[in-house]
């Protein structure tokens, strides 16, 4: 039986794009209905598209697969974005008010709107959310009703390159597949693994991927820092591989018998790990191979966080993604950052049944997907398939009903409205809401063309009316009667 009702979401990872269907349930848990993933490795490089061609035939084949296996048509997809490029940049916006100004809603807005028509040059403001606002010389969260004579906004603005940017919405246009919501994925699935207390007190998120390794610093319930680093669990295979062995074999002899750390006491210098049947490498050759990438990874994840919230870390960290399965990985991070609460989230932290060996895993590697179909709130379930008709849609577009993503999105939001919530926008619908913008300052240029005009006849007739033009007019007219011969 076709499911009636379902959220659809697609992350685009470092090594692979993965689809996930599932349907909320009134007790607020998550049934996952079905999972597919695509090898991406000849399209996506560190979770950036770079063939979009190829990146939309993967598209293709997952919403293809997810439609076989719901027996349902697929209307549109909840998207992540993430990958290589993106990071956070702080933005102080100020503005000088009278005297004595009681700060309103618009001022903030203003302000917002500021931060947002910020130009970074070939980057792209994919979300923005506010650190804190100064009034005067007091650090305010929320400055509404308060009397100022200077209002500073604090920003941090999260960019990502523009060319990444345009190839995620040109894949999906090209695949036909219409895109209900983008979300930042580090933030998604900094919402679905982190509690309230570790957000509130300061914590470190580390999302230890395949190619990448993204950072998120959070304090207050606030983001403080996000970075992406392009080093991953494949660059622990490929150094590994550098002792002359295919990667598949590099990447099962890590997975046996690599660990982030090992006490020096408990190396056995006799003992050989099997390449093969023929070949074998010392143990000890092999653990200072895997350990020094590991502390490289970790270095740069620790110089990420920014110096003023090195000592507010009071949730500790929180390491996530597959690569924090690794034996001993908590070790090697309390080793250089000298922090002893370590947290290992192995699954987000809602109720998810399933069936999918992925899902009951628990191993990480599901959590940004899975806090992504919880973002998910419009139902993304087309029209029940026909089973006389090809269910892989050949020679179709990818959803059903031809709706577009333009189409999803007619009316653009405000930056306030979707502002510190991890939404991207499409491109589409950046468009509408540059069009909405130069049709609003045509409409005040041509408001204030007429204003002026209607002031510029205002002043005219004042002129004309006045005591003096009146008396000049007068004196005009009786000269002229002096002058002009008698007809008598």
């Amino acid at each position: 039986m076709a499911a009636k009702e379902f959220i659809v979401a697609i992350e685009l990872g470092s090594s692979k794009i993965t689809g996930i269907a599932g349907r909320k349930n009134l007790d607020g848990s998550i049934s996952v209905l079905a999972v597919v993933k695509e090898d991406a490795t000849q399209c996506i490089r560190k979770g950036v598209v770079y063939n979009i061609d190829k990146t939309g035939q993967c598209l293709t084949n997952i919403i293809s697969k997810l439609k076989n296996q719901l027996k349902s048509e697929i209307a549109k997809v909840y998207v992540g974005v993430g990958g290589q490029s993106i990071r956070s940049v702080r933005n102080p916006v100020v503005k000088d008010l009278p005297a004595e100004t009681i700060v309103t809603t618009d001022m903030i807005n203003e302000l917002m709107d500021a931060n947002r028509n910020m130009i970074y040059t070939d980057m792209e403001i994919l979300d923005a959310t506010t650190q804190e606002y100064k009034v005067d010389n007091q650090f305010q969260l929320d400055p509404v009703g308060i009397k100022a004579n200077r209002l500073e906004g604090n920003f941090l603005n999260i960019i990502g390159r523009k060319s990444f940017y345009n190839n995620l919405n040109n894949c999906f246009d090209k695949a036909g597949i219409a895109i209900a919501e983008m979300y930042l994925a580090p933030l998604a699935l900094a919402d679905s693994v982190l509690t309230e207390s570790e957000k509130r007190g300061g914590c470190l998120l580390v999302d230890l991927g395949a190619d990448t390794t993204t950072v998120s610093v959070y304090y207050k319930n606030v983001l403080r820092h996000l970075a992406v680093i392009p080093l991953g669990g494949n660059n622990i295979t490929k150094d590994i591989a550098s002792l002359q062995m295919e990667e598949h074999d590099a990447e099962r002899m890590k997975l046996r018998y690599g660990s982030a750390y090992t006490e020096n006491s408990n190396i056995d210098n006799t003992l050989n790990y099997p390449i093969d049947q023929d070949r074998a490498v010392e143990s000890r050759r092999f653990i200072e191979i895997v350990e020094a990438r590991v502390e490289e990874i970790i270095e740069n994840v620790w110089y990420q966080v920014p110096s003023e919230y090195v000592d507010k870390l009071l949730g500790g960290i929180v390491l996530t993604g597959g690569g924090s399965n690794m034996k001993d990985i908590e070790r090697a991070f309390r080793n250089k950052t000298h922090i002893d609460k370590i947290r290992i989230a192995k699954f987000v932290n809602y109720t998810i049944t399933s069936s999918n060996a992925d899902i009951t895993a628990h191993n990480g590697e599901m959590n940004t997907v899975l806090g992504l179909l919880a973002k998910g709130e419009i139902n993304c379930a087309g029209m029940e398939i026909n089973r006389n008709q090809d269910i892989f849609g050949a020679g179709k577009p990818a959803v059903d009903g031809g709706t577009t993503t333009a189409e999803l999105h007619d009316k653009p939001r405000t930056p306030g409205e979707i502002a510190g919530k991890g939404v991207v926008m499409t491109a589409a619908e950046k468009e509408k809401a540059e069009e909405e913008r130069r049709r609003k300052e045509e409409e005040e240029r041509r408001r204030q063309e007429e204003e002026e005009e209607a002031q510029r006849i205002a002043e005219e007739e004042r002129r004309k009316n006045s005591f003096w033009n009146k008396t000049l007019r007068g004196l005009k007219n009786f000269g002229k009667t002096l002058v002009e011969p008698d007809d008598e």
